[in-house]
């Protein structure tokens, strides 16, 4: 499995749905869609995606 980490390509804000996908080895389409499903949902999401941004590295070379 590979480390969590914000890949450099493949990104399409920050790169947390990417580096989730990555990590869990499923389709960054997926997380993305799940991740706006969940959208609709009361909840801190926003929050959460931007301490992912916050958080996980970005992915080195």
């Amino acid at each position: 499995m590979a480390s969590l980490s914000r890949p450099r390509n493949g990104r399409v804000i920050a790169g947390v749905c990417a580096a989730i996908a990555q990590r869990f080895g499923v389709s960054p389409f997926l997380v993305r869609a799940a991740f706006l499903a969940s959208l609709l949902l009361p909840g801190p999401q926003i929050l959460i995606y931007v301490a992912g941004w916050v958080l996980i590295p970005d992915e080195k070379f």
